[in-house]
């Protein structure tokens, strides 16, 4: 169904954005070691280019929890769609029985009509002009 493939591709962007963030924390991390080994101070461009890094992590975050309202959502009116898919099979079938039902008693009635037709009696003979 289209709701799997859907929360497929979700989960595979979740999953990359998930491996981004962990990516640029660990180049943090590795960055700021490297600076402390070497007595090194940041400057201001440093500062920066780190704190631009948070912030994709932020943004990040947030895509992620987007990602996973949708998904919710998805859920749902996949749940809800294969529930009203059931309740529509059954109304069919509850209205293929209800016309079989009407077909059975029309050609009933066919058939009670064309034998009085078939076994007629010269009483009720009925004349055509």
């Amino acid at each position: 169904m289209i709701f799997d493939s859907l929360h497929e591709l979700l989960e595979h962007i979740k999953q990359v954005e998930l491996d981004t963030i962990t990516i640029s924390k660990e180049s943090q991390l590795k960055l700021s070691t490297f600076m402390e080994k070497n007595g090194m101070e940041l400057d201001d461009e440093a500062a920066e280019a780190m704190q631009y890094q948070d912030i994709i992590s932020q943004q990040l975050s947030a895509t992620i929890e987007a990602i996973e309202l949708v998904q919710k959502n998805l859920q749902m009116f996949s749940h809800s769609f294969k529930e009203d898919e059931k309740i529509a099979d059954a109304s069919v079938v509850k209205l293929r029985t209800k016309l079989s039902t009407v077909l059975e008693e029309a050609k009933a009635k066919k058939d009670a009509f064309s034998g009085q037709i078939k076994n007629k009696t010269d009483e009720y003979d009925i004349e055509f002009f």
